[in-house]
């Protein structure tokens, strides 16, 4: 894969693009997901399932005082309260952990019962918790929501947690809720409220148009953030959620930028003038891993965010690339062929004790450490391209996938689910996926173009 990667990038100096550009993009439909074939499960560090996963939860729709305008996209705070209660349940269902019921299934709620709920109604019903919410508009133009969970055979409630809202981020108190909601039941971190970047691809295979896309962990709300007139590779988000860093190629010459959300700007951070790769940052989000070829040697690498001279951490022949810190900021994990074939290879922060961890045959590439620590997943080559999961030590080898080619996978915020890209056997589609750390729960990410290299970033602020 490194191979293929490193011929791929070369091969782009020798075709002269413009300058890049980035542009605000307004939202576009997503393409229907499409249905996960059965994949092998995984047993080791995962949570029990076995008592969530036929939790009857009833979703209905959020109430509201009155019918109110709002200059949401779902309209007036009555049909609002129907969209919020639908996301809440795509967000549990689609997580694998919980079977939701919906308000489509479900009767509308009087705004008196949300904060008193008729509990025998709902246990005749077969609920065994509730959500239940009120959205209202508020005189200055904002929007107020309010999010309940109910025990139904203990008739108490157990969350109870509200926001007020711009009318445009009137999804993310969807998300909110469902996050508040899956943190009370699994004991877990939640993930929803997040959002997610990754390279659009568009055109024909030998002249693929690469875009920097940005979106909700939903696929909702989805804009492309550079023109396509260069090529963008590889982004992540900065710990803090505020940038972007992706490497990008204009005029066949590789820059590392970084990208300002809140701003629509965007930063050089190093020109190298050498085939560049795979920038990451440091936990402190003071520092830029990248890796580097030259005279034949890639090596990895880390420099200033503000930019300035780069320090070396490796030095071996053959090619040492990638490099995702552990959630600590004190080592890297990464990939080197220096055994003679791709391997996954653990150091210290300053490039010290370097030493190889993957031992369980065929080869490995694109590690990158959980959040929580104490798993790395990387893809494991052999024959086909899976993902797979290991301690830091390098034992415990799992599975999650068993696709012809699924790789770079990339962390949820807390750990529990891993997202990648899978290239499509003939037609060379390119789509993210995503799988619990069972391995049961798999499925596709809605993307309005061909999509690859994703990273999923932390839970919102």
């Amino acid at each position: 894969m490194i191979a293929r990667l490193i011929s791929a990038v070369l091969l782009l100096g020798a075709a002269p693009v413009l300058a890049q550009q980035i542009e605000p993009a307004p939202v576009v439909a997503a393409k229907p997901a499409a249905q996960p074939a059965a994949d092998q499960g995984l047993t080791g560090s995962v949570s029990d399932d076995s008592n969530w996963s036929e939790t009857g939860i009833a979703i209905p729709a959020f109430a509201t005082q009155a019918d109110s305008p709002t200059a949401t996209s779902a309209g007036s705070t009555g049909p609002l309260g129907r969209a919020v209660a639908e996301i809440i349940t795509a967000d549990l269902k689609n997580n694998g952990l919980f079977k939701p019921t919906g308000p489509g299934a479900l009767p509308g709620v009087p705004y008196a019962q949300v904060a008193a709920p008729d509990f025998p109604g709902w246990a005749g019903r077969g609920a065994e918790m509730l959500v239940h919410g009120a959205v209202d508009a508020n005189p200055d133009g904002t929007l107020r929501f309010d999010c309940r969970l109910y025990d139904v055979k203990l008739e108490q409630g157990l969350v109870h947690s509200s926001w007020t809202m711009a009318p445009g981020d009137w999804r993310r108190a969807a998300h909110k809720c469902a996050d508040a909601v899956y943190a009370r039941l699994s004991g877990e971190s939640p993930f929803f409220d997040s959002k997610i970047a990754y390279i659009a691809e568009t055109g024909p295979k030998g002249a693929r148009m690469k875009r920097l896309a940005i979106m909700d962990s939903d696929g909702a709300n989805h804009r492309y953030i550079t023109t396509g007139q260069a090529i963008a590779l590889t982004p992540r988000y900065s710990p803090d959620y505020s940038k972007i860093v992706y490497l990008s190629y204009l005029n066949g010459r590789p820059r590392i930028y970084v990208y300002d959300v809140a701003g629509n700007t965007q930063r050089l951070v190093a020109e190298t003038g050498n085939p560049t790769f795979a920038p990451r940052w440091s936990p402190d989000g003071k520092w830029i891993l990248y890796s580097m070829a030259i005279a034949g040697n890639t090596n990895i690498y880390r420099v200033a965010v503000a930019g300035g001279p780069s320090q070396q951490l490796t030095q071996t022949p053959g090619i040492n690339i990638g490099g995702s810190y552990s959630p600590d900021g004190s080592k890297i994990v990464f990939e080197s062929d220096r055994s003679g074939s791709q391997q996954v290879y653990v150091m210290n922060a300053d490039g010290s004790d370097q030493h190889r961890i993957s031992f369980f045959g065929g080869r490995a590439a694109t590690p990158e450490w959980s959040p929580r620590g104490d798993q790395i997943a990387f893809t494991h080559i052999a024959g086909n391209l899976r993902i797979a999961v290991m301690s830091p030590e390098g034992r415990g080898m799992r599975y999650l996938t068993d696709s012809w080619q699924d790789e770079a996978p990339t962390w949820a915020p807390n750990g529990r689910i891993v997202q990648f890209f899978r290239t499509e056997a003939g037609s060379g589609h390119t789509s993210l996926w995503q799988v619990d750390l069972t391995g049961r729960n798999l499925r596709r990410l809605p993307t309005p173009v061909d999509a690859s290299d994703p990273a999923w970033g932390p839970v919102l602020p």
